[in-house]
């Protein structure tokens, strides 16, 4: 069983930084692409960055200069600084993987369960 645990939101005012960072546990042969997607009340999930093992990256257009998404393969684990937060960045954040059981399987794509972050003006 594979479990992806977010963490690092929070409450910030516009104009601060928060970290977040997601792990990617259990019987995990290869992940590729990992990313974070967020969800406002009302809105649709949107992609906000994703990145593959290889260290390519993709940005949505609204964060590109203010957010990074990197990763550690050893561990596992994407990461996403968000800098120069505004307001409407408030939303739940959710990490994706796309992860391989065996080296006989397809990738699948995990999603965590989502951390709250709130950008107060």
């Amino acid at each position: 069983q594979v479990q992806l645990v977010e963490s690092g939101g929070g409450l910030v005012q516009a104009g601060g930084s928060l970290r977040l960072s997601c792990t990617a546990s259990g019987s995990i042969f290869s992940i590729n692409v990992m990313g974070w997607y967020r969800q406002a009340p009302g809105n649709q999930r949107e992609l906000v960055a994703t990145i593959t093992s290889g260290d390519s990256t993709n940005y949505a257009d609204f964060v590109k200069g203010r957010f990074t998404i990197s990763r550690d393969n050893a561990a596992n684990t994407v990461y996403l600084q968000m800098n120069s937060l505004k307001p409407e960045d408030t939303a739940v954040y959710y990490c994706s993987a796309d992860i391989k059981l065996s080296r006989w399987h397809g990738a699948i794509k995990y999603w965590g369960q989502g951390t709250q972050v709130t950008v107060s003006s």
